[in-house]
């Protein structure tokens, strides 16, 4: 398959589709952080490439629910989250035939520009990772994506902390980064099951 990560700038999702055989190349404004097949740029100038599956992650930061109390406390971010949900509306309805996008739970305002809101919520412990992190998936000819691990009975015993360790990271010049990589239990579940022809 011709597989597009839009705005992964990891390789996490992308060397998982390598490795089962498929042309998969991330793209992102910024570079990869793992060497392999990566456009550095605007995600859009690629759309029309003829892609046979695009899993997408775009920016979060002015459509996840966690964050909708700005949006009244500092009118600018009116602006760029109307900006965001139209990339993210751009990516849901190019011209490419399976489509998932990955992002937090968003606030009615985004799922307003963008039409409708997701179609499954998953978590990495589902996928090995003893971990919370809500994560929503938009699909387009896609089923659903099926937990591989679960491990959530393992999870009594750790910490709040421990179970919610990205929303614990100290400040760090990094700590975004970290925060947006995709859990390799849930990138390896994607490339198996959606690498289907």
């Amino acid at each position: 398959m011709k597989v597009l990560i839009a705005c992964e700038y990891s390789g996490v999702v992308r060397n998982e589709f390598l490795s089962l055989g498929h042309y998969a190349v991330s793209c992102d404004l910024l570079p990869t952080d793992i060497p392999g097949f990566h456009y550095k740029g605007d995600v859009r100038e690629l759309l029309d490439d003829d892609w046979d599956l695009m899993i997408a992650h775009p920016p979060c930061t002015y459509l996840c629910n966690s964050g909708v109390r700005w949006l009244h406390s500092d009118p600018e971010r009116w602006a760029l989250m109307r900006d965001g949900s139209e990339l993210f509306k751009t990516l849901l309805n190019s011209n490419i035939p399976k489509i998932a996008i990955e992002n937090p739970i968003m606030h009615k305002y985004a799922k307003d520009i963008i039409g409708r809101g997701q179609d499954q919520l998953i978590q990495p412990w589902q996928f090995g990772h003893p971990e919370k992190k809500a994560t929503c998936l938009w699909l387009k000819g896609l089923p659903k994506l099926e937990p591989t691990n679960n491990v959530k009975k393992h999870m009594d015993t750790l910490s709040k902390q421990e179970q919610q360790r990205l929303f614990y990271l100290p400040p760090s010049e990094d700590r975004w980064k970290i925060r947006s990589t995709t859990y390799s239990g849930i990138a390896k579940a994607m490339a198996e099951q959606w690498g289907q022809k």
